[in-house]
């Protein structure tokens, strides 16, 4: 039996550009478990195996890999920090239980830190801090963790001061034992003196240092007590302290270094040991019924309770799907047999491996508190819950983002169609962000996803993992419709062909709904007038009308029906007779709501060198974009706005010509909003010529 307070399953998440994989390359160059050290701009960094991440020098999807460091094992998961897959970010905190956040020493704070840490405090993960790119221009450690306090609301519990900066950043002083940390320039991270803290330093570490110890006294009210008093506590005592403290999120230990330069990464990997939570120090995953409330059970972790685990990824490499698990409770053995709760089958487990990027080793047992994968399951999904037979439960599922952006691709030929087809089912399977969904009138297949970048590489995936030739529409914008106006109608649906015909009269009442408030029905129906079981059917009815709205099609969102009053015959009302009425008063009442367009808002955080902050600017109006704020920063401006995802098509390849190539941007959905009048006028004529072509 392993001792699991000797585990740690942590993930490393940060902003693209911020140095995550490099740090996780470091770290299994540190813990022994590789020896050459791959770069992530030669396309050899161990997690970023796919040709597509090796090119871009971006990591796409998350890779698991494990290590050990001082006699602790570490199952580590290393994160993409491009906003189009957040959902893989999101999907990993959600059954990991402590993490390294990256900042970059000069960028700071950036949008997707705060999108990555808004998800780590949803899934209440305690996290380390780690300042990396210290070496960097325009790095500033003390304005970083400013940021951390002002823009993300957390607090820094700082643990460590740089020695030097940029150019001269050699090391680090250790806050708690007063020792500092200097690395030669040789590269070589094993290459460092302990020594005592520079000269000029002593009073910023003095201050610094009572700082920490008044903060992290905090979390532990005897230990506290004893300090107002006067008795300074033992640094044991702190450290448990900020242990208690880290696990309760009331902050967060945070460290500087340079990943690059080999500088600072162990004093990490000893706050991962000595602060982050072991499997069995997290709250327990709840046990929820069909309907997702929590039934009051929870999934122990522990190896003699009942076997219970989430699958949190799917991955198609080339020796068949791989299931990844996140263990909560009892063991798993290979050869058992286990149930996935969602779809009631059971299934054997033939091979489970542990992973290592693309590479694995073959396992026999796998207990509480591992993270592994399990090969050639048939019909698991992300979120699906695997358990033991005997005792069949659903642990608490995950929620995915509604795709922004789709697209259509046609196959180039018949035989591409039949690859094209399994291709994208493998894929639709890998990630729950991204949706493939047919035209029904077109027959044309169409792709939806997050951004533009992620249906660009899903089309490269296609054409390159899965060899499908196939051409591209462009990029379309998911509009919807709504309404504006509260109207009172009456329908009445009557039939009459011989025998018993169809009657149905519904009085209602159509307004519209709070700005993603859905699709709401209510019956203020007393009396007998429309009968209680014919309820839902005048729901369905409207409900599946909201699929088409009534200006050009799109799905209608946010309306609010209220049942009132109706009337009913005893023999020719139906359930379908109501359910035919609704219908019908949806096309009657629909055009005298006000209905408009609206279409999705992007919150776009776009960086710019100084002298073209006036361009920048500029075209972002022209792009129809609301400026909500301009930050100085030492390399440039940050310009937050929001802007209509329509306009932002191809806007990288505008936003470099503008600034010479240094301008960067990244986006995520906000909001739905109304459409102007002539920019709705040009999405209604649009999609009639398409409907029109399709007829």
């Amino acid at each position: 039996m392993a001792d699991l307070s000797k585990y740690r399953n942590i993930g490393i998440f940060a902003h693209v550009d911020a140095g995550k994989t490099t740090t996780t390359e470091r770290i299994l160059s540190l813990t022994g478990k590789i020896h050459k050290i791959g770069e992530v701009h030669d396309g050899e960094a161990t997690t970023d195996f796919m040709e597509q991440e090796q090119e871009r020098g971006i990591t796409i999807q998350s890779a698991a890999t494990s290590c050990e460091w001082a006699g602790h094992r570490f199952n580590i998961i290393d994160t993409p920090g491009h906003v189009d897959f957040t959902v893989e970010v999101y999907r990993s905190l959600k059954v990991l239980d402590g993490g390294i956040g990256v900042f970059c020493g000069s960028g700071g704070v950036e949008p997707q830190s705060e999108t990555n840490w808004r998800y780590a405090n949803e899934s209440e993960v305690a996290r380390v801090i780690f300042v990396n790119k210290l070496d960097r221009m325009g790095a500033d450690f003390y304005r970083v963790v400013d940021q951390i306090e002002n823009v993300l609301a957390a607090t820094p519990l700082v643990m460590v001061l740089p020695i030097g900066i940029e150019d001269d950043f050699v090391g680090v002083v250790d806050l708690l034992e007063r020792k500092s940390y200097v690395w030669d320039n040789s590269g070589d991270p094993t290459k460092y003196e302990v020594g005592e803290v520079p000269a000029d330093m002593v009073d910023k570490v003095e201050e610094f240092r009572e700082k920490l110890i008044e903060t992290a006294v905090e979390a532990d009210d005897d230990v506290m007590e004893a300090y107002l008093e006067g008795e300074e506590p033992s640094i044991e005592q702190i450290k448990a302290c900020i242990r208690k403290g880290t696990n309760k999120l009331l902050f967060f230990p945070t460290y500087c270094g340079s990943a690059f330069k080999n500088k600072g990464v162990q004093l990490v990997l000893n706050a991962v040991v000595d602060y982050l939570p072991s499997p069995t120090e997290v709250e327990a995953q709840p046990i929820v019924d069909e309907e997702g409330n929590e039934t009051g059970r929870v999934a122990t972790v522990d190896a003699a309770e009942t076997f219970k685990a989430l699958a949190f990824k799917i991955m198609d490499d080339r020796f068949g799907a791989l299931t990844f698990v996140r263990i909560y409770s009892g063991k798993l053995n290979k050869g058992d047999t286990i149930l996935n709760s969602f779809t009631g089958k059971t299934e054997r487990v033939g091979r489970m491996v542990e992973m290592h990027a693309d590479d694995r080793i073959e396992l026999s047992s796998a207990q509480a508190g591992d993270i592994i994968a399990i090969v050639g399951m048939k019909n698991v999904q992300t979120g699906h819950t695997l358990c033991d037979p005997k005792d069949p439960v659903t642990l608490e599922p995950m929620v995915f983002p509604d795709p922004v952006i789709s697209m259509a691709v046609f196959p180039k030929d018949k035989a591409a169609t039949e690859k094209m087809g399994i291709a994208l089912g493998k894929m639709v399977a890998e990630d729950p962000s991204f949706v493939v969904e047919t035209d029904q009138e077109s027959g044309e297949t169409i792709l939806r996803g997050m951004g533009e970048l992620h249906l660009d590489i899903k089309v490269d995936i296609l054409k390159r993992t899965h060899g499908v030739e196939c051409t591209v529409g462009a990029p379309q914008v998911a509009y919807r419709e709504s309404i504006t106006q509260r109207v009172e109608d009456s329908y009445t649906h009557k039939k009459q062909s011989g025998g018993s015909g169809q009657f149905g009269k519904i009085d209602y009442v159509v307004e519209p709904n709070e700005p993603g408030g859905g699709f709401v029905f209510e019956s203020k129906v007393t009396g007998g007038n429309v009968p209680r079981e014919f309820w839902p059917a005048v729901e369905k009815g409207f409900s599946l009308s909201m699929e088409k709205g009534v200006l050009a099609g799109f799905p209608t969102e946010d309306v609010k029906v209220t049942l009132m009053d109706g009337a009913f015959h005893a023999v020719d009302s139906s359930a379908v007779a109501f359910e035919i009425a609704a219908k019908g008063a949806y096309r009657q009442t629909l055009p005298k709501a006000g209905p408009q367009i609206i279409e999705p808002i992007m919150k776009v955080d776009v960086f710019s060198p100084e002298d073209n902050v006036g361009d920048v600017i500029g075209d972002l109006n022209r792009r129809r974009g609301m400026i909500k704020s301009q930050d100085l920063t030492p390399t440039g401006v940050r310009i937050k706005a929001d802007v209509p995802l329509a306009e932002m098509f191809g806007y990288i390849g505008d936003l470099r010509t503008m600034t010479s190539g240094r301008g960067q941007f990244s986006m995520e959905f906000a909001h739905y909003m109304p459409c102007p009048r002539n920019v709705a006028d040009e999405v209604i004529a649009a999609q009639k010529e398409r409907d029109a072509a399709k007829a």
